[in-house]
């Protein structure tokens, strides 16, 4: 136990961090059982009241709210922008997802923000200046708190295809940076450092064993993994925490600051669940969402297509029924092989029965280019040996693919190899050409998806544009196809250790 007479000595002050990430969009309340559950307009309600009550609060959004909703999609994120502005965050930090709609759009966007959002990495080649402020230095009750924002290339792959545009390679180069803002802002007798980050809980307990504890990082509040803690994970001596995905809690730190060792004296952190048992209404948010929903409902609400019952993508390190659906309908279009359906363009977990265009729009909201490829055997195992590492199932978020009908690949994860790897019930030559359809997001990350380049895949036969939109074709191919089924098949048979 500490001395107390020592402890009575201390500038200690009381603040509360109140966090989120990965919102997605997710702005409306669902019905749980009896139970209303998530939802801006009580998360809203949740951040007032906590505001109200406690003498120091600050609400930092870690990345990710965009994507995943008709409202966000119809508005290309400006819808978000509003409703974000009525949430009033104090410091919001940039996902991956953020640059979906363009780096000049999300530039428009940020202009359109009544709050700060910081990121330390993106630039522009050319030049090298920053596309945002790197970090931001928040005054309350005389204490400063220093929040950093930070993203890593291997989550921010949508910059790839903008050549003008600049990120951190590595996570060395990242904490490098770090330690660049620490070092020119404690001269300012910073009481508290925050880094606000995007790169998954894995990454962030890697960043955390490489800064120097001379710099002075306190907390590592995270997104991108979606990961939902009973705790902190504590790494070189900082608490780092995730609040999961969505809206249906919030990360709160309630901490004792002391300002003349410049340090956290104390702290309690928790996920408290948002629902209507705990949760006062913010009924102005909830008007204006209202509202964007009536306008998206009368354009979204004809059917599309009624499946024999309801399909399922709970996870996407896995073959799902909505996955196995969706490559199939691009695969018998196109007139293919095969097409590796990327399974983070499926965004919701389940679908159906009845399906209007803005479940679909919901479902598969990126509307990009499919391309034809050529594979040989051997690179078809090389790129799907790839995909399944050991990452792909630790909550890294490397990229899984859902297959299209035809291929039965069994994997074993203890020894990283194929038991079987069939097309059409025969065992694959190395040397047999297959076609293969990509997205264009997809092709043109082959390297970190495949380990394999465009250069690699274009000796076989030269890469072409077969369709202008996925999203065009899925929903054509479900219209025709009334009273659709999927199951999970075993495309994709893993042991696990």
């Amino acid at each position: 136990m500490k001395d107390e007479n020592k402890r009575s000595n201390k500038n200690l002050k009381k603040l509360t961090l109140l966090h989120s990430n990965d919102m997605h969009g997710d702005f409306l309340a669902e019905k749980v059982d009896v139970d209303l559950v998530g939802g801006v307009s009580m998360l809203s309600g949740y951040v007032s009241k906590v505001r109200h009550e406690e003498e120091n609060v600050l609400y930092a959004i870690a990345g990710d709210m965009f994507r995943g909703s008709i409202i966000d999609s119809e508005y290309h994120g400006l819808s978000t922008i509003q409703i974000m502005n009525m949430l009033s965050p104090d410091i919001v930090t940039l996902g991956n997802h953020e640059v979906d709609y363009g780096v000049a759009h999300l530039l428009f966007l940020e202009k359109c923000a009544e709050f700060p959002i910081i990121n330390a990495n993106l630039y522009i080649k050319t030049n090298h200046s920053r596309l945002f402020d790197p970090c931001k230095v928040i005054e309350i009750d005389g204490m400063k708190v220093l929040f950093i924002g930070i993203l890593t290339e291997s989550v921010l792959a949508q910059c790839k295809m903008d050549k003008m545009i600049g990120t951190f390679i590595t996570l060395e180069d990242a904490a490098g940076e770090i330690g660049r803002i620490c070092n020119t802002y404690n001269a300012i007798d910073v009481d508290l450092t925050v880094l606000l980050t995007h790169i998954g809980i894995e990454e962030d307990q890697k960043l955390a064993e490489l800064l120097d504890p001379a710099w002075g990082v306190d907390v590592i509040i995270g997104g991108h993994s979606h990961t939902f803690l009973d705790e902190p994970v504590v790494v070189n001596g900082i608490p780092i925490v995730q609040a999961g995905t969505g809206t249906d809690q919030i990360g709160r730190f309630d901490m004792v600051v002391d300002t003349d060792t410049n340090s956290i004296d104390s702290f309690e952190w928790k996920s408290v669940p948002i629902n209507n048992k705990t949760c006062p209404v913010d009924n102005s948010i909830k008007d204006m969402i209202l509202n964007y929903k009536n306008i998206t409902d009368e354009k979204y609400g004809r059917i599309v297509t009624k499946f024999v019952r309801e399909l399922t993508h709970p996870e996407r390190n896995q073959e799902t029924e909505i996955g196995n659906l969706f490559a199939d309908l691009m695969k018998d279009s196109l007139g293919l092989d095969l097409f590796l359906m990327g399974s983070g363009s499926i965004r919701s977990k389940k679908m159906g029965p009845v399906v209007t265009k803005g479940d679909f729009d919901a479902c598969f909201p990126y509307d990009d280019a499919a391309f034809l490829t050529y594979w040989t055997g051997a690179q078809l195992k090389h790129g799907i040996l790839w995909m399944l590492r050991d990452e792909t199932f630790t909550g890294d978020h490397t990229e899984f693919y859902q297959v299209s009908r035809g291929f039965e690949i069994e994997y074993d994860q203890k020894t990283h190899s194929f038991l079987k790897f069939e097309y059409e019930g025969e065992e694959v030559p190395d040397d047999r050409v297959f076609t293969v359809g990509l997205q264009d997001y997809h092709l043109k990350n082959l390297p970190d998806s495949f380990d394999l380049s465009e250069e690699d895949i274009n000796k076989n036969h030269s890469i072409r544009a077969v369709a202008t939109s996925c999203a065009q074709v899925l929903e054509e191919m479900l219209q025709k196809g009334q009273h659709q089924d999927a199951e999970v098949e075993d495309r994709i048979k893993i042991h696990y250790v």
